[in-house]
């Protein structure tokens, strides 16, 4: 569930000149907030706590109630504490180390996961899981959706399907600006109508705090186990990519310095990791609230997030009120939510096409396809087998998580055998780098196949656990095994200023792209061996001859960079 938005501050000045006629599509698109690309100094004028404030002012999804309730109701609600207690350990720890790449560099998550043991072409892999990260979670708001305007308007759920995907192809067709004013009048709101049921139950029924602690699950036995702990982390860690949807917002992080350092590193921590506090606090709302609401409506109805808040509603204010109020709680999330959910979607899809075709399509093309599968999802009743499906998805996210997570705070820092700058620029990288797509591949194959019983049902649930330790333990393995020799394809870009200033943060220096004729700062530049000049990142990326791509140089020892 995406929830990038753009920082609600006053939009800086235009980041560049008016495009030229002929400027390539892609140019034109990617400059209303570097999408695909670096984020220059000159675009990030916020301070660090804007930054995390507007970040966590985001995550208004209501998957996690659903998520949380679904635990509850197939092993008790200790069992459910527990194992989202473990997922959000998991997830802060892996996503700290990518969430400080992030803000540090100013990229994002793809870009990231090339230098950092996948290589220009073998993060495809791991972008067309980030794309389906937004589909699945587009399609699971989108049923929360139409669930809410079958209970207030009558509509079918096939129809409420085809309403909630539709009506947001107008929103998102404006980019990240225009949906930044919806999310900043919509939060207050959302949040009102979240929190307000809860505290009113809490003080008014103090016996609901003990019915929720005291709930067995449906198979009434409800004691710890670990099997039962292990099956619904690993549904809960389905959500182990949406740090990248975090690194969304923290690639626009302002240089570090000494001034601001200590403002730096707790927006750092606040809107990367720590948007799982606040979503594991959510599932743990909706195990309270399913409880609360499940003699009346029974447990399937009960993972059901309009029924949780009908139910808390319908126990502080008049009959007449309670259903509205659901529906536009509903809406009002659902809309948040997926506006950025098909932005981000059709940025990932892409990103993976223009690098493997060189050609770029245009966003909205992509917009379409994300909406596209996600209808089909919804269609097919993918509510219904929630649990199933997310916990499949884990294996592969968190494998892709934990192997980058590792090769930043194992391989780059301990191991220095993976290089501390970031690259993603092509012709800097190699196509592939065997030590992120070997463990990731090994890790994510494994786990599934556990997952789907194929070494038994005693392991099963352990699967996750296996993702995790396969990724961790293969990703400096193979790195020690090659060397470091894959990381980078030459160490020399071209341009004779320094990649990083005085302090460690990107140059700030701007040079003119000889292709697009546009301004780029260092990073996002590299010297074309065709003219005396430079290219961006982007045309680099559309070179369809390869004529502007550097060639091939002596790799020099990584040890101490």
């Amino acid at each position: 569930m995406d929830t990038r938005t753009q920082i609600a501050e006053p939009s800086p000045p235009d980041p560049a000149p008016p495009a030229v006629p002929d400027e390539p599509q892609a140019v034109r698109e990617t400059l209303e907030d570097y999408t695909l690309r670096f984020a220059p100094r000159s675009y990030r004028r916020w301070t660090p706590m804007v930054v995390a404030t507007t970040a966590l002012g985001g995550i208004a999804y209501m998957a996690d109630f659903s998520i949380g309730a679904g635990i509850a109701m197939a092993h008790g609600t200790g069992n459910a504490l527990v194992a989202i207690t473990v997922a959000a350990a998991l997830i802060f720890i892996t996503g700290f180390p990518l969430a400080y790449y992030a803000a540090r560099y100013n990229i994002d998550l793809d870009l990231i996961t090339r230098g950092s043991g996948f290589g220009y072409y073998g993060s495809v892999l791991t972008g067309v899981i980030f794309a389906s990260f937004t589909v699945i979670f587009f399609a699971l708001e989108g049923a929360i959706m139409a669930q809410g305007l079958k209970l207030g308007f009558g509509l079918p759920l096939w129809l409420g399907y085809a309403v909630s995907t539709l009506m947001v192809i107008p929103l998102v067709i404006y980019g990240m600006k225009a949906l930044s004013k919806l999310q900043v009048w919509t939060t207050p709101i959302w949040l009102l109508l979240m929190v307000g049921p809860l505290v009113y139950l809490v003080a008014t029924d103090p016996g609901t705090v003990d019915s929720f602690l005291a709930y067995a699950g449906t198979d009434g036995e409800g004691s710890l186990n670990t099997a039962s702990v292990l099956l619904g982390a690993g549904v809960c860690l389905s959500l182990i990519a949406q740090i990248g949807e975090q690194i969304d917002y923290l690639r626009f992080m302002p240089p570090k310095t000494e001034a601001n350092k200590r403002s730096w590193w707790t927006a750092m921590v606040m809107a990367g990791p720590g948007w799982v506090v606040l979503g594991a606090i959510k599932q743990a709302i909706g195990v309270f609230l399913a409880v609360y609401i499940l003699s009346e409506v029974g447990p399937a109805a009960a993972t059901e997030p309009i029924q949780q808040f009908r139910g808390a509603f319908d126990a502080m204010m008049p009959s007449w009120l309670v259903v509205p109020l659901a529906v536009v709680l509903v809406v009002i999330s659902q809309i948040k939510i997926n506006v950025t959910n098909a932005y981000s979607g059709s940025l990932a899809w892409t990103n993976s096409f223009t690098r493997v075709t060189k050609h770029y399509p245009g966003r909205m093309i992509f917009v379409l396809v994300n909406l596209a599968f996600a209808l089909i999802l919804m269609e097919a009743d993918m509510f219904s087998f929630l649990n199933s499906i997310l916990g499949f998805y884990s294996n592969c996210a968190i494998a892709w998580v934990v192997t980058v997570a590792t090769d930043i705070g194992v391989n780059k820092y301990l191991l220095k055998l993976s290089p501390h700058a970031p690259e993603f620029r092509r012709g800097m990288l190699y196509a592939v780098n065997p030590v992120g797509v070997t463990a990731f591949t090994a890790a994510s194959g494994l786990s599934i196949a556990m997952y789907f019983h194929a070494f038994g049902d005693t392991v099963q649930p352990y699967s996750p656990v296996a993702a995790v330790v396969i990724a961790f333990v293969l990703t400096p393995v193979m790195a020690i095994v090659t060397r470091g020799r894959y990381y980078l394809r030459r160490s020399d870009d071209g341009i004779p200023v320094p990649l990083l200033d005085a302090e460690g943060n990107p140059s700030a220096d701007t040079y003119d792209c000889h292709v697009c004729r546009q301004t780029f700062e260092r990073p996002d530049l590299a010297a074309c061996p065709a003219h005396d000049a430079m290219v961006c990142s982007l045309c680099l990326s559309t070179d369809k001859a390869g004529d502007h791509v550097l060639p091939a140089a002596p790799p020099v020892p990584l040890s101490g960079t």
